[in-house]
Parts: structure tokens; C-alpha cells; sequence
């Protein structure tokens, strides 16, 4: 017996995120727990192995990853290479670089969807039809988020919005099922 991803997600939500070809995210916080860590002078981030085979189950499924962040080093560049994802580092306009990221792929607004954890994520939420805020996101995000996941940042909460939107086309029980 599987779990269901949809459980959490208002139904006018899964309706919403049934139509997207474009998966935008913040990376401090929502990829990874918000913890800076420097060792030496290079800087590294944890980042959940689940929520990667999550965006790899994305990718299978032809949508489109972005990541927009203020920061980003090495590792953040890593990550996204090894999962397909188009990386936005040291970002000031996240709306702006959102809307660029939108004309190059030639997605429309109500065809994306966001994900942010602090006040400056929330230009993001504008240039989406859906806007997912982590649990440990700061309140003022939880209450503009569409849906807030049980999962915090860095520990499973992009792994939960991905099973939420391949569940809302009806994949995700084809992939617990071993079909692709």
C-alpha cells in the first residue's frame, strides 16, 4: 500500500499543478536545510537524496527545473548539473529571472510552479500559478504559500512536492508500480 501524495494538497492546488512544465526553486532552504557550512574557505551544502529522485522523476517526465537563489557556490552548481536543473546563482529580481527563465523555455505563468521558504522567494509566487512554501518556512510564506508541505527544507519537502505534482497527472502510482 503506497501513501497518498495528494493528501495535504487543496484539490483547486492539484488542479493547478496538474498543468505544470515548469518546477522553479529557492535553493537555501528549500533544496537544503538553510544551514551555511564553510570548511576551510569553500563552502558546502547537504542536499536530501530523496528530493533529488524526486526531480529526477520530474525530468523523466519532461518538466523543467530551475533553480533561482541569491547565493550558490560549487556545490549548488553540482547538484543542479547532476540533476538537469538550470541554475539562476546570485539572483538580486527572482520574479525577473523567473519570467526569463519562462520566455526561454516558452512556459507560461499558469503552466509553473514555486517554491520558496523566505520573504525574498515570495516575487516567485507572482510569476505562478502554484506557490509551495516548505514547513519551516517563515510565516509570512506559509501564509501566501497555495500549499505548505509537512516536510521542512533540505529534508524532504521538494521530494514531497514532486510526488504531489506526478500524482496530480496520475504518475505517481505508475512509478511505485515499477512503470514508467
Amino acid at each position: 500500500m503506497t501513501h497518498d501524495p495528494l493528501s495535504t494538497v487543496p484539490e483547486e492546488v492539484v488542479q493547478r499543478m496538474a498543468r505544470a512544465r515548469l518546477v522553479a526553486l529557492d535553493v537555501d532552504g528549500v533544496l537544503t536545510d538553510g544551514r551555511v557550512v564553510y570548511i576551510g574557505d569553500q563552502q558546502a551544502q547537504f542536499f536530501d537524496v530523496k528530493d533529488g529522485a524526486g526531480l529526477a522523476a520530474l525530468r523523466t517526465y519532461g518538466v523543467n527545473l530551475v533553480w533561482i537563489t541569491g547565493r550558490g557556490c560549487g556545490a549548488t552548481r553540482m547538484r543542479a548539473d547532476e540533476l538537469g536543473a538550470k541554475l539562476l546563482a546570485g539572483v538580486r529580481d527572482k520574479r525577473a529571472a523567473l519570467a526569463e527563465v519562462q520566455q526561454e523555455y516558452g512556459v507560461e505563468p499558469e503552466a509553473t510552479v514555486a517554491m520558496g521558504d523566505d520573504l525574498v522567494d515570495l516575487p516567485m509566487a507572482e510569476g505562478a500559478a502554484v506557490f509551495v512554501a516548505p514547513a519551516n518556512a517563515v510565516p509570512e510564506i506559509r501564509l501566501r504559500a497555495d500549499w505548505v508541505t509537512v516536510a521542512p527544507g533540505g529534508r524532504g519537502a521538494v521530494r514531497e512536492l514532486c510526488e504531489a505534482l506526478l500524482a496530480s497527472r496520475g504518475l505517481w502510482s505508475r512509478l511505485v508500480d515499477g512503470r514508467r
